[in-house]
Formats: C-alpha cells, sequence, structure tokens
C-alpha cells in the first residue's frame, strides 16, 4: 500500500517565510520547509496497481500555466481549540479549476469523490495547548501577509510514509502544466 496525494509545490524563499511564521507560539510545532505544499487532494491509502493507474490518469490533466498569491493566515478547527495554524490564498479561477479536473480524473479511476468542500489553504503549524490568546495575536499580527505572486507550471502526485518525527514526502511523478 502507498499514501498519496496530490498538491502543487511553493517556492522555496516563501516556504522559509511560511515555516518561520510557524514559530514563536508555545505549543507550536512548524511544518518543515520540505513539508510546505498546497494540497489538492489527498488520496490516502491505494494499492500498487491503483497507484499506477493514478499517475496515468493525472498524465490526462490539461491546464495553463497560471499564478497565486498567498494571503492572510487563520486556523483549523474555526471555532473550539487551534489544532492548525494555515496560510490562505488569495482567490483562483485557474486553481479551482486544476483541482477539479484532477478530481474528475481521479473519480474516473476508481477513487471516491472528495466530501470536503476545497478549501485551499497551506498548513504552516500544529498546535498542541496553544494559549488562545496567543494564538490570538499571530492572526491579529499576520492578518494583512499578502506574498509575491509566484507562477504555477505543474502538480505533483507525492506518496508520504508517516514516521516517528512527522510524514516524508517523496515526488512520485510532476504533471506540467501547458494547456
Amino acid at each position: 500500500m502507498i499514501r498519496l496525494f496530490v498538491a502543487i509545490d511553493i517556492p522555496s524563499a516563501l516556504r522559509l517565510t511560511l515555516h518561520s511564521m510557524g514559530r514563536g507560539i508555545p505549543g507550536a510545532r512548524p511544518v518543515g520547509t520540505d513539508q510546505i505544499h498546497l494540497t489538492l487532494r489527498f488520496i490516502g491509502e491505494v494499492d500498487g496497481g491503483m497507484a499506477r493507474d493514478i499517475k496515468a490518469a493525472l498524465t490526462e490533466v490539461r491546464a495553463i500555466p497560471f499564478s497565486l498569491i498567498i494571503q492572510n493566515v487563520g486556523h483549523f478547527p474555526p471555532r473550539g481549540a487551534p489544532r492548525v495554524l494555515w496560510a490562505g490564498l488569495l482567490r483562483s479561477e485557474e486553481l479551482v479549476l486544476l483541482r477539479n479536473r484532477i478530481e474528475r480524473q481521479l473519480v474516473a479511476c476508481g477513487l471516491p469523490p472528495e466530501q470536503r468542500k476545497f478549501a485551499p489553504h497551506i498548513t504552516i503549524a500544529r498546535l498542541k495547548d496553544s494559549p488562545l490568546r496567543r494564538v490570538g495575536d499571530f492572526l491579529a499580527g499576520n492578518s494583512l501577509f499578502q506574498s509575491e505572486e509566484f507562477p504555477v507550471e505543474n502538480f505533483i502526485l507525492y506518496s508520504s510514509r508517516l514516521i516517528k518525527s512527522g510524514a516524508l514526502h517523496t515526488v512520485e511523478k510532476q504533471y506540467p502544466l501547458a494547456g
């Protein structure tokens, strides 16, 4: 069995910025710079045959390159004790179209449709017993955060192996955007 997800990579300078934002709150565990990405679809555990079918099906996804801007911060869950800090994205029709095309190909492979609404975000830290006041200060202090525009020229199929210190992500295949 292999655990898979589809994502967009974030430029290294932005990954460093987002990683450093995840520090400074007691109980926060920042996401490693090598793990910061924008998930388009979490697939989960599949067998080798399904993994091959997924790899092949994603080659059929057609989309033109586009740009994204990371904007604002928030936390999950939206009510109750925060467990995850995230950075959001400026609305992008191209991103939604790409995600929907990927979803259609995965469903055509036999995967069940994603039940959750697509809420594009980049996880920047996981929280454990973090003081609400400090989380509130973080949100207020970063509420106007906005990155420079960055190009999206491909999407990536990753495998993920859970280890004691978190998850180890491996690029299985990159899919260029060409139209």
